[in-house]
């Protein structure tokens, strides 16, 4: 995988990690562009390549009454917006092969989620867009595994694969990551570790799913040290009141002092 292919990915010669991050949702077109203008800003100061994340639609709930979204093609025209103003490239996840095509016309970075990590034809469907292809892997899947998902993207002619780990089940009602995952994976492709999911709190009995926030720095300079290839951290201005993933994720005001320290982390990891 070439991160320089990522249409508009800037600061790709500064030998950082690169960076995923904004909400977990789109809820809107005002919070969105805030979002984006915050993390570019830091961005471009520290010279990370990002990446704008955002889902257009939230498919995997545990309740029928969770948020799942204002509107398919009104959410991918905010991406779309967020792309044109800040000239950042844009990524969201996918669900079915309808999704992969529609997607594909507003985004730059197709994701497939964890869950879905091993269905073949979303996975191929995502790949044939010609758009890189970020695959989450499963929580039930080991690092070997991700082989074959990777494979499932380049045999179609598509080499622009990525696999993001987000934890590993431990028990019912917690996520563990296991480090050694990291060196097998970069085999197959670049490495991203989604730190805000690597600690959530799943499956809890009111089917909100809960997390662990104050860890999300020691998790990510965890995998800085470890030797991933980029982060995954998805962050709001207001997590309280976030309509989806509220409880794991950063708050934005954390985000330039956390971005500042893995830099200077990087920094170090880069001389071994």
């Amino acid at each position: 995988m070439n991160l320089s292919l990522i249409p508009q990915i800037k600061h790709t010669d500064s030998n950082n990690f690169f960076l995923l991050s904004g909400p977990c949702a789109i809820e809107g077109e005002d919070m969105a562009l805030r979002i984006a203008e915050h993390i570019v800003t830091i961005t471009d100061d520290l010279k990370i390549p990002y990446v704008f994340k955002g889902s257009f639609k939230k498919a995997n709930r545990s309740r029928l009454d969770s948020f799942t979204g204002i509107g398919d093609e009104k959410a991918l025209k905010i991406l779309r917006k967020v792309s044109e103003t800040f000239k950042i490239p844009t990524v969201t996840d996918i669900h079915t092969e309808q999704d992969a095509v529609m997607a594909a016309e507003y985004v730059d970075v197709l994701q497939i989620p964890a869950f879905l990590a091993r269905q073949t034809d979303l996975v191929v469907a995502a790949a044939e867009t010609g758009k890189t292809v970020n695959i989450k892997k499963g929580q039930f899947m080991s690092p070997e595994s991700m082989k074959h998902a990777v494979n499932k993207v380049t045999e179609t002619g598509n080499q622009q694969a990525i696999i993001t780990d987000r934890g590993t089940m431990f028990g019912y009602q917690d996520m563990i990551v296991d480090f050694r995952g990291v060196p097998t994976m970069k085999q197959y492709a670049p490495v991203v570790l989604d730190v805000t999911h690597s600690l959530q709190q799943p499956n809890q009995s009111s089917g909100v799913t809960g997390g662990r926030p104050a860890l999300i720095g020691t998790m990510a300079r965890a995998g800085i040290a470890a030797g991933v290839d980029g982060l995954f951290i998805e962050t709001h201005f207001d997590c309280a009141n976030a309509k989806s993933d509220g409880a794991n994720m950063l708050d934005l005001g954390l985000m330039k002092k956390l971005l500042t320290d893995l830099v200077a982390l990087r920094t170090v990891v880069n001389q071994f």
